[in-house]
């Protein structure tokens, strides 16, 4: 076993017929093809965002890979690749180590899932993401940061929960299939309205990110509220941000809308990592047409103009409304196309961390009286 950490370790398989200089040759070989591979997710190859662990020989090429960001799923495709370039069967394993430093206590990436209005599926935009970026070999957490509207306990089954304090100044978060999560909403009765100002809110979103014992996390997607108000720009201005993906519809309503809240990250320094467009068009089962109920490619439009990525384009489907409702996430055996959707646009989100190198450097933003 040829092994990166522990350089000809190891004895020998009774079955291998291969010299120690050999298997090396095979270490290089593959380093070589994981810098040739490339796809949407890794377009300038796998060697900058992969460490090659270990490389055994034998009927069947082991090999052990460490990705530097939330991608698992791509195991498949890399596993093919390796396998009709070697001409050899390649069984690969995958394990997800992502080296950036932490930006907020033990967070390395904070995403803000934002919207210009309400009503286009951002929270739900946002659990799928979460939960696809977990899928994907990530730990992740998950912040309702809608104080006055929020969705996430009954979009995760949580509503009845309450949380308990670590101490006392300290929540612990709540656990949904290995998300951890906190809303105002495990605070306030499920009727209790948030009658409060402005500033007020703003306080009390802070205080629910900094005194949650958030545990080791890769990623913490925020629900944002919607609109460009005062807890978006306490959110943009007093967290480092890695980025913000921004939800809308392709109705023109909803994309001027949307343009209003990329303005706002632009001024304050904060990148938009991408675009989903909800509501895409509704396929009929009954004629297996496709209608555009809302526009049809709105939102592919606007990211093409605003030169980001378009994350997915997610359909009007009763099975997204119907899980939600329930608490429960998607199925990836029953809801094997939908999962998809969220999948790529999960890793087309690390990708874009990744490459973009937003991780590496917190924005500093400065606020002046000019």
């Amino acid at each position: 076993m040829f092994n990166i950490k522990n350089l000809f370790s190891g004895s020998k398989q009774a079955d291998k017929a291969v010299t120690e200089g050999q298997e090396s040759a095979l270490f290089t070989r593959i380093n070589q093809l994981l810098a040739d591979y490339r796809s949407d997710i890794f377009p300038v190859g796998l060697q900058q965002a992969t460490s090659l662990v270990s490389v055994t020989d034998g009927d069947t090429i082991k090999v052990e890979l460490l990705l530097h960001f939330a991608a698992s799923s791509e195991q498949p495709d890399i596993a093919k690749f390796l396998s009709d370039k070697l001409g050899k069967q390649v069984a690969l394993s995958v394990q997800v180590n992502l080296l950036e430093p932490t930006r907020h206590k033990n967070i390395k990436h904070i995403v803000l899932v934002a919207s210009g209005k309400g009503g286009v599926g951002k929270s739900t935009s946002a659990v799928n993401l979460a939960n696809a970026l977990k899928q994907n070999g990530a730990k992740v957490g998950i912040l309702d940061a809608d104080i006055y509207g929020p969705s996430i306990p009954l979009l995760l089954g949580l509503e009845d929960a309450k949380p308990e304090a670590k101490d006392d100044k300290t929540l612990l978060p709540m656990d949904k299939n290995g998300l951890a999560t906190q809303s105002i909403g495990f605070l306030l009765g499920k009727e209790d309205a948030t009658v409060w100002r402005g500033p007020m809110a703003s306080t009390a979103l802070m205080q629910l990110l900094n005194e949650t014992s958030w545990p080791a996390l890769d990623y913490l997607v925020v629900d944002m509220p919607p609109g460009t108000g005062d807890i978006q720009l306490t959110m943009s201005q007093k967290i480092p941000a890695s980025g913000a993906v921004i939800v809308t519809t392709p109705q023109d309503l909803a994309l001027a809308d949307a343009k209003k809240g990329i303005d706002m990250f632009n001024k304050v320094k904060v990148p938009i990592v991408g675009l989903i467009e909800n509501m895409s068009y509704f396929h009929c089962q009954h004629c297996n047409g496709v209608n555009h109920i809302f526009g049809e490619d709105g939102g592919k439009d606007l990211a093409q103009h605003i030169a980001v990525p378009l994350l997915g384009q997610v359909p009007l489907a009763h099975r997204i409304r119907q899980v939600g409702e329930q608490g429960e996430f998607l199925s990836h055996n029953a809801d094997k196309a939908l999962v998809a959707i969220y999948n790529r646009a999960a890793k087309l989100v690390a990708s874009h961390l990744f490459y973009q190198g937003s991780g590496s450097n917190p924005v500093e933003i400065i606020i002046t009286d000019d």
